[in-house]
């Protein structure tokens, strides 16, 4: 395993419950900030195997990115039972619900 992808699982791994990040903010935490992508493809092939919270992870624009509708209705169910307010077009406000950890 990779040092950045190490990296990338402790950081979905320390997301509080009720909060939410960006796969941007990930990436750039995790020493590339432009591997948004990299961590999407981290996120779909980990999160079973690690018992990864997937779905505190949004997009940049504070949106839900799964177009698949039973995966986007899950992700929108988790987050609304642990408090974040999602919008049913499964947005939702950064300012309000982003995690920032120590030393961003």
């Amino acid at each position: 395993m990779s040092p950045f992808t190490q990296r990338v699982l402790e950081i979905i791994q320390e997301i509080p419950e009720g909060q939410v990040m960006t796969y941007g903010q990930i990436a750039g935490l995790a020493g590339s900030p432009r591997g948004a992508r990299q961590v999407v493809r981290i996120l779909h092939s980990s999160s079973g195997k690690y018992g990864l919270p997937w779905h505190r992870v949004v997009n940049a624009r504070g949106e839900i990115a799964i177009r698949q509708e039973e995966s986007r209705m899950l992700q929108m169910l988790y987050l609304r039972d642990e408090g974040v307010e999602v919008a049913d077009n499964g947005q939702l406000d950064l300012d309000r619900w982003r995690f920032i950890p120590h030393g961003e």
